[in-house]
């Protein structure tokens, strides 16, 4: 009998946990964008606020690497294959740094208003990856010289902002976290080139000017 691509597709999606996607997304990553994946560890199944990695308290739940190691991401497209292959609803996490971009990210509601008040100044802003709890906005690789220069010339930063630079790692869309699933507020422009991200230096100088004028007093969290 001939197969029917369409129930093909869908007897796939079912044997790989029903999220295709996860597989498509991690290979445009590293494939076409060449941004060095590896996946996550998954939320507890007994229960979905807690990780399954074997710290108790994990602040991230579902949203780090574990096992591989951070070291094992690559953009080396059998190595994804197989791993969403056999792990089909992990996380997808990037490396940030070296070659991929790295990330600035703050509070989801001090990200919203920021991102309102940037978005009025006329800034072009890259995308911008959405947790439940907090927002990254990509940004160019920097060195850490590069940001520490940068944070020793402000008078005031916010301790609420975090920076994800070399040997850091943020959860890309669509992963599901103990915490929730992972979004874009800012979505890439469709096509197979890499998305545009701006510099480190011009989001912090925006961030930190959009917070201080409209107020937010961001939770350090």
């Amino acid at each position: 009998m001939r197969e029917i691509p369409g129930r093909r597709r869908r007897l796939l999606s079912k044997r790989n946990g029903g999220r295709p996607e996860l597989l498509e997304q991690a290979l445009t990553f590293a494939r076409e964008w060449q941004w060095p994946v590896l996946p996550g560890v998954a939320p507890d199944p007994q229960g979905r606020a807690r990780c399954a990695c074997p710290d108790p308290e994990c602040v991230v739940p579902g949203a780090h690497p574990f096992d591989p190691g951070l070291l094992a991401a690559t953009t080396d497209e059998r190595m994804v294959r197989w791993w969403w292959t056999n792990r089909p609803t992990a996380p997808i996490v990037l490396a940030t740094g070296g070659s991929a971009p790295c990330a600035v990210s703050l509070p989801a509601l001090a990200a919203a208003r920021a991102l309102a008040a940037l978005d009025r100044s006329g800034m072009r802003l890259g995308p911008v990856v959405a947790a439940p709890h907090r927002w990254s906005i990509l940004v160019a690789p920097y060195s850490m010289e590069q940001l520490g220069e940068l944070l020793y010339a402000k008078d005031f930063v916010p301790g609420s902002l975090r920076f994800h630079g070399e040997g850091g790692y943020i959860a890309l869309p669509p992963s599901e976290t103990g915490h929730g699933r992972i979004r874009w507020e800012r979505a890439p422009l469709p096509g197979s080139a890499a998305p545009w991200v701006p510099d480190v230096e011009a989001v912090v100088d925006a961030v930190v000017d959009a917070l201080t004028r409209t107020g937010v007093s961001a939770p350090e969290f």
